[in-house]
């Protein structure tokens, strides 16, 4: 199963507040351990929402919001893509992570949806489209 681990913003990681060394060697160490178990499929961290837009649909209209976008707590400072066997692998994986905060720091852990999840709307033709997309990408 693949897993989007998301690192919650903080008013530190708002602000532009960037790690420690101390920090930054701590998760380099976490993500040696991910790439070297195999689990790790991709991982960053991302600029402040100010540095961000938001694209808001309506109907078919699309409305542009320049960042910074309010309820901090509810943002994303990084993320990373993981390969685990279940949800009780992730949360292993995801108790052994050095905080990412200086403080209080929050990983929220979700599945991915895959090809299955989507039933009779997942026609074999989308399916092979996707498959075909997928390719691509691992290029």
């Amino acid at each position: 199963m693949r897993v989007m681990v998301i690192v919650k913003a903080t008013s530190d990681s708002e602000a532009g507040v960037t790690p420690t060394t101390e920090l930054m060697e701590a998760m380099q160490r976490f993500n040696e351990a991910l790439v070297e178990a195999g689990v790790m499929l991709a991982g960053e961290g991302l600029h402040p929402s100010s540095r961000g837009k938001r694209v808001i649909f309506e109907g078919t209209g699309r409305e542009v919001v320049d960042g910074p976008f309010d309820a901090t707590e509810e943002l994303v400072a990084g993320f990373w893509l993981w390969q685990v066997k279940d949800m009780e692998e992730a949360i292993v994986w995801a108790r052994r992570c050095p905080n990412p905060m200086v403080g209080r720091g929050v990983l929220e852990i979700r599945p991915l949806f895959e090809m299955a999840d989507f039933g009779d709307a997942m026609t074999p033709e989308l399916a092979d489209q996707e498959e075909r997309l997928r390719r691509k990408l691992e290029g």
